[in-house]
């Protein structure tokens, strides 16, 4: 009996039979796609997709579903027939639910069960399965409807179709590594079903199908998609060019693009015919809907420019791009754009604090505990920070906006000060006394309160510092030793 519009089918069935239903799916769909109706012929076309259909849509549930019960709607098989063009002709939906359960559930047991089906076959190639699946096509027309027999007959055909697409596609005949065009893809191993497929945009069904990864960029697709890719890895592109694009969205227009999409020449238009143009925020180009998925990423040109976090909507390529540049230090915000320290206070406090992360790093470095503690590690994931005070990643600008890095830099700090001041004697050892009032306590050059002087790094009180109008006296000292050097080695 058929289920109300809304309703749902309760199907009971055993994990081991979930199992062998995963086996089968997997077997079939390895780099193959389901077959529409014509295949059949009108009348019993249904039969077959809808139960491939209804297996499908079961193994999306494996990995939330561990019970034994499943439950699917009604809404589900009647948009199978809407999207599919299908018609149910003398065959009712309750078969597919009852027979998955009463039928489909044993093929594993036997493995030579329907290996010569309504006919006998020799060794089982290609050419042979053809065979058998031709006829069984016809014994399925010939049949009475609604009979035991050709029902039968239907699950036979499913498991020749599933035997067929296994020969043709083997899982040992994929190799683990591929190399197209600067990609280096790896097979996954991963059976979610979260990913979608960068080539055809199609969601990949882990469980089931085989797909890889490039390493270096992330683009993932299926096995089958591989041969299909006409774009160089990103990775080479950071490595080769790795700056940004500083202007706000170029954007240059469909007529100068001949209105092709800007990645794989797709024809696009605004009106959506043949496919919609969609406009990358950062290239200022127009892509189609499978090169540009709506994706959002922070534009760097709008930081700099604007100090404007806000996500826009960019290309694939742009967001892979985006993604691998996010952490390196390739703006010098001095040059691009100097007047932003003025508007931004929390740029200059996090400038203070790296020049004194650069001051400290001569103690580290002569100083064996420090060296044996690694404190310098501390700032392994900006590295940047050690070497100098000029260069910020995009991500430090993200960070500094949200304030994470100025808490995170003031408590490095804060142990880097305690570790020259406070733990060690030989970094303290190495502090100045001010030579211009000759009192307070030992200075060092990341203090808050000390000046250094520009020529011998001589430490001093600030304002001792500005309120002598003569020279320095350790420079004064250090030039009247190297006149003496010159005298002695020159006597005449």
């Amino acid at each position: 009996m058929r289920a109300p519009i809304g309703g749902c089918f309760r199907v009971h069935l055993p994990i081991g039979g979930l199992f062998r239903l995963r086996v089968l799916i997997g077997r079939y769909l390895t780099g193959g796609s389901i077959p529409r109706c014509s295949s059949l012929g009108d009348r019993n076309g249904f039969v077959l997709i809808s139960v491939l259909q209804y297996l499908i849509s079961l193994t999306a549930f494996f990995q939330s579903h561990r019970n034994d019960e499943v439950r699917l709607t009604w809404n589900t098989m009647k948009n199978w027939h809407e999207e599919g063009d299908l018609s149910v002709k003398g065959l009712h939906t309750d078969f597919l639910y009852r027979e998955v359960s009463d039928r489909v559930m044993d093929l594993g047991l036997a493995e030579d069960h329907f290996s010569k089906p309504v006919g006998s076959f020799g060794a089982l190639d290609i050419e042979n399965l053809k065979r058998a699946i031709d006829e069984v096509k016809q014994v399925i027309l010939d049949l009475p409807e609604h009979s035991e027999k050709q029902k039968d007959a239907v699950v036979k055909l499913i498991h020749l179709r599933l035997k067929l697409q296994e020969l043709k596609d083997p899982d040992e005949d994929e190799p683990n590594i591929r190399i197209i065009l600067e990609h280096r893809f790896y097979k996954e191993k991963s059976k979610s079903v979260k990913q979608f497929c960068d080539k055809c945009s199609t969601i990949i069904w882990g469980l089931l199908q085989t797909w890889y990864t490039c390493t270096g960029c992330y683009y993932r697709c299926h096995s089958k998609c591989l041969n299909q890719i006409n774009k160089s890895c990103v990775r080479s592109k950071v490595s080769h060019q790795s700056e940004f694009e500083l202007n706000i969205c170029p954007e240059v227009g469909l007529d100068q693009q001949d209105y092709r999409c800007g990645e794989c020449r797709q024809p696009i238009s605004l009106r959506g015919v043949p496919s919609e143009a969609r406009m990358c925020d950062y290239t200022g180009r127009y892509y189609c809907s499978s090169c540009h998925w709506n994706d959002a990423a922070v534009i760097p040109a709008r930081v700099i420019h604007n100090w404007d976090f806000e996500a826009y909507k960019v290309c694939r390529y742009s967001m892979r791009y985006l993604t691998l540049m996010i952490s390196r230090p390739v703006l010098k915000l001095r040059v691009i754009n100097p007047l932003l320290f003025n508007y931004v206070e929390e740029l200059v406090e996090i400038r203070k604090l790296r020049q004194d992360i650069l001051l400290m790093k001569p103690y580290f470095i002569t100083c064996k505990e420090a060296m044996e503690a690694r404190l310098l590690l501390q700032l392994q994931d900006r590295q940047h920070f050690v070497e100098n005070d000029e260069m910020y990643s995009l991500q430090d600008l993200i960070d500094i906006a949200t304030g994470r890095l100025s808490c995170t830099l003031t408590e490095i700090h804060t142990i880097f000060a305690k570790h020259i001041k406070l733990d060690c004697e030989r970094c303290q050892a190495k502090g100045f006394v001010c030579e211009l009032c000759k009192e307070g306590d030992v200075l060092f050059p990341f203090d808050s309160h000390t000046s250094v002087c520009q020529d011998c790094s001589a430490v001093f009180h600030r304002d001792c510092y500005y309120d002598n109008s003569t020279t320095c006296p350790r420079c004064v000292r250090l030039s009247m030793r190297r006149q003496s050097q010159i005298g002695s080695a020159h006597p005449d």
